[in-house]
């Protein structure tokens, strides 16, 4: 195990480079992300197991996301709690290369498209989601997304979707009065499919769980309730399996699901999911599926704990998705990281060397690096 301190600031999302096996991307926030700056840390392993700054970035406003650029080694995006997203790059100091300031509220989620490596989405408070392409040098979005597009009434009806905000050319001020999340719908995290460019996936405080599709007019084609009417805080997709996802959420539940299994009619029962993993003690905040393995699910939570799930689909394990039939018991969790000593906000699976290597980091002020293959 290899840890760094982030002095005077709470981990809020850590990111390893998808170009280098030794560099991580850490987004922090000055008080817990409440009030005061933020800094983006770019930290190196060396080979003796020490982690060092390679550089570090402040900026006015706590910062909640990170991700690295796919085409670019050396650049960064960060979302903050003003609303706005910067681009960084890591051989310039100070300033960041591009900023985007559509979002009206906190930003907490950016993700980099891993096979139309021109474009990025975020997930904002302000109930949105939006895709961009810094490539063409426009600081606008492509393409807004709206959490609020589909809700059930008291009867399990879903109401009449609310119309897709497009790409316009007026200026800012006229379009904002559009984008007023009345109902204060948050949008805690939105991933990008790693089997189509088009395809997202969202997750919001209304407990909802969201599929999106860019290419059609109406773009939501999947909503269903995820956490039992609690706020879901996390999503992503399967690498190896294209229709399963998972989410995780105030409930202290990890779920995986199965898309081709979610029933689209309005008179349906909730779905039910593929697997469930029970184990943490309060809200799971962030989950992330293995590059390396089809069934290894990653969670960190609020209970300070970070967790490593299997998920063996069998046969068996589909019967909770019959009509009538029970619910199979989740397997075991398979490790337990117990180092925080503080909420873990954010984790990730180093895509390099070894199988099994992770990062996490948290309101402790610390990043640890382990392996989940070696834990006891």
């Amino acid at each position: 195990m290899f840890k760094f301190r982030t002095n005077g600031f709470s981990g809020y999302a850590v990111r390893y480079s998808p170009f280098y096996d030794n560099k991580i991307a850490v987004a922090t926030s000055a008080n817990y992300g409440l009030v005061g700056n933020g800094r983006l840390y770019v930290l190196s392993i060396m080979d003796d197991g020490n982690i060092v700054t390679d550089i570090s970035f402040d900026t006015q406003d706590g910062l909640f996301g990170v991700a690295w650029s796919e085409t670019n080694e050396n650049h960064i995006l960060v979302s903050s709690g003003d609303g706005s997203v910067s681009l960084f790059d890591t051989t310039l100091k100070d300033y960041p290369v591009m900023k985007f300031t559509e979002h009206e509220r906190e930003v907490f989620s950016v993700d980099w498209s891993n096979i139309d490596k021109n474009l990025f989405c975020t997930a904002s408070w302000d109930g949105s989601v939006k895709i961009w392409s810094p490539g063409s040098n426009r600081n606008t979005s492509l393409l807004t997304l709206r959490s609020l597009a589909s809700r059930e009434d008291k009867t399990g009806r879903i109401e009449k979707p609310i119309p897709i905000v497009q790409p316009s050319q007026v200026p800012m001020s006229k379009t904002r009065p559009n984008m007023k999340n009345d109902n204060n719908d948050c949008v805690y995290d939105a991933k990008f499919s790693f089997h189509d460019p088009n395809i997202i996936i969202s997750c919001n405080s209304d407990s909802h769980l969201q599929l999106w599709d860019t290419r059609l007019p109406n773009p939501l084609f999947m909503d269903f309730v995820a956490h039992n009417g609690l706020e879901a805080l996390s999503c992503d997709f399967n690498r190896y399996r294209p229709f399963v996802v998972a989410s995780a959420g105030v409930d202290k539940l990890a779920k995986v699901w199965d898309t081709r299994m979610i029933q689209r009619s309005v008179h349906s029962r909730p779905p039910r999911p593929l697997n469930k993993f029970m184990g943490h003690e309060f809200a799971i905040r962030k989950l992330a599926w293995s590059p390396h393995s089809p069934t290894q699910l990653l969670t960190c939570s609020y209970d300070m704990t970070v967790r490593v799930w299997n998920d063996n689909p069998s046969p068996t394990s589909r019967v909770g998705l019959l009509d009538g039939a029970s619910q199979p018991h989740a397997p075991p969790c398979s490790k337990i990281f117990s180092a925080h000593t503080e909420f873990v906000m954010g984790c990730d699976w180093s895509l390099w060397g070894e199988p099994g290597w992770v990062v996490t980091t948290g309101w402790d002020e610390m990043v640890y690096v382990w392996n989940t293959q070696r834990l006891h």
